[in-house]
């Protein structure tokens, strides 16, 4: 079987769609749905189901995609090394994820491994993003809070991130701090305006309905798509908002936040490391994905 259709054929798998597999291999759009015709008639079995969006990938498509992709990204890494390459030798990892753990989490810990001769290229993006920048070889590794479909990504659970409910000191004092609050309820919260990332209040949501059951009746909201904007509005008595421990943890030390509550079991978001799969054999992509892993362990 040619390889260079092969290699049509996962490009395509990871763009969902001839035309942008095209401009990612450099060819014309009819060449590749050319190449990819030759390898069905080849197989007998068709590849790709066609969808107004792009395409989708029939089961001998994604079986042939789960062979392949590995050793095409391996045979990559040979052919792009020079003769007198180090394959010990670390090299550039493209890096992406949440803007906000990724700066404050991932690249501060990977930053031994950039003294060591790592470099690092990052980009931030949403969840869906992520995934499809991953899928379309732009990423090498991904850090998200959900895992992905199908077998073409591999996830492994990084850790868990705490949410908090916090508050300017006033507001908490309004309150009357947590004691008084867990006996009021959550109908004492429904006069304090919110600070969140999205107008759909995902953080705010997710709490209220992991900690009371229900969704959150606001008197007004603030959006700043940044979670660093939101402790930042939360702190100068904007109104509540939940947050993440790590991000807020040095603000309620200093008392600048209150956390408003202190439930049993608190809402927790997990992590995960996602990468295309068998590219952990590449060695600068298993580094990074083991350190991470290790430092995570005290996040």
């Amino acid at each position: 079987m040619d390889l260079a259709l092969l290699r049509t054929f996962v490009a395509v798998h990871r763009a969902g769609s001839f035309t942008r597999a095209a401009g990612l291999l450099g060819l014309s759009q009819p060449a590749v749905t050319g190449q990819i015709r030759t390898l069905e008639r080849q197989l007998g079995r068709p590849l790709f189901l066609r969808t107004a969006r792009g395409v989708v990938p029939t089961t001998v498509g994604d079986e042939l995609a789960h062979k392949a992709a590995p050793h095409l990204d391996a045979l990559v890494e040979i052919t792009e090394a020079g003769p007198d390459d180090d394959r010990s030798a670390l090299r550039t990892l493209h890096l992406a994820g949440p803007p906000e753990f990724t700066a404050l989490r991932v690249l501060p810990a990977l930053t031994t491994l950039v003294t060591q001769g790592l470099a690092v290229r990052c980009a931030f993006g949403s969840t869906e993003e992520l995934f499809e920048g991953l899928g379309a070889g732009h990423h090498d590794l991904v850090i998200t809070t959900a895992r992905p479909r199908g077998r073409l990504l591999a996830a492994t659970p990084l850790c868990d991130e705490e949410h908090v409910l916090v508050a300017a000191p006033r507001w908490a004092a309004r309150l009357g701090g947590p004691a008084v609050l867990q006996v009021k309820g959550v109908r004492a919260l429904e006069a304090l305006p919110v600070v969140e990332v999205h107008e759909s209040l995902p953080l705010v949501t997710r709490y209220w309905s992991a900690v009371f059951d229900t969704r959150p009746v606001t008197a007004g909201t603030i959006i700043a798509p940044d979670l660093r904007a939101v402790l930042a509005c939360v702190a100068e008595g904007a109104g509540l908002g939940v947050l993440p421990r790590y991000l807020c943890m040095d603000a309620l030390d200093a008392g600048e936040v209150v956390a408003l509550l202190n439930p049993p079991v608190p809402p927790l978001r997990t992590y995960f490391l996602v990468v295309r799969t068998g590219a952990l054999a590449l060695p600068h992509i298993a580094r990074a994905h083991e350190w991470l892993s290790r430092a995570a362990v005290d996040w």
